[in-house]
């Protein structure tokens, strides 16, 4: 996992929104409320997203304070899954299905509604059987200063992570570039002048 180890490829956010009081157990409650949950029945193609603990997918309790605040950092994940049946493997199933049927009822073809509910019927118990595709984005949050680190570059997963962050918490993330960064600092801004590069201090200074 990148953030507790290894090398981190990330987009940085400012947390708009005041952190309350008794942060603690009610985020714990939040994450809790929107963790990630499997689908009992799930749909071809659907993705599902919620939070799990940062050091097992499989942990979506958050009981324990000290396995993701550190202080004034909550570090958790986003977990999305996907279940999707191979196109090939499924066409062969089917078409084994369809002739099955046809020589079952003596019928050289099978009328289009019948397979529909072939298609329908081997659709479920093929999903039923097949692994979800499961991708583990992580996060980290200062919650005290007002910033957090995604550790995933891609608009999809970012645009994801922002809803479910403001449907969780009420808060939300702004992208923060690193010239917002230097910006914000008198001395950084002068000295990128001196070097030869842009203006990027804060207007009216």
């Amino acid at each position: 996992m990148g953030i507790l180890s290894g090398a981190l490829t990330v987009r940085r956010y400012r947390v708009d929104g005041d952190v309350p009081d008794g942060f603690r157990d009610s985020y714990a409650d939040a994450l809790r409320s929107y963790a990630f949950q499997d689908k009992s029945s799930p749909t071809p193609g659907e993705e599902l997203a919620g939070w799990v603990e940062i050091h097992n997918l499989l942990d979506t309790g958050f009981e324990d304070l000290n396995s993701w605040l550190y202080d004034r950092y909550a570090i958790f994940s986003l977990r999305v899954d996907k279940r999707v049946v191979p196109a090939k493997l499924f066409r062969a199933h089917l078409e084994k299905r369809v002739a099955a049927w046809c020589q079952e009822q003596q019928r050289q073809r099978c009328p289009a509604s019948v397979r529909g509910e072939l298609k329908e019927l081997l659709e479920f118990e093929l999903l039923q059987r097949t692994l979800p595709r499961v991708s583990v984005h992580e996060v980290i949050w200062n919650v005290t200063d007002g910033w957090l680190l995604f550790h995933n570059l891609s608009d999809r997963a970012n645009e994801r992570f922002i809803k479910l962050f403001f449907e969780t918490f009420g808060l939300q993330p702004q992208p923060e570039a690193p010239l917002d960064l230097l910006g914000s600092d008198a001395t950084l801004a002068e000295a990128l002048l001196t070097t030869g590069g842009m203006d990027y201090r804060p207007e009216g200074s």
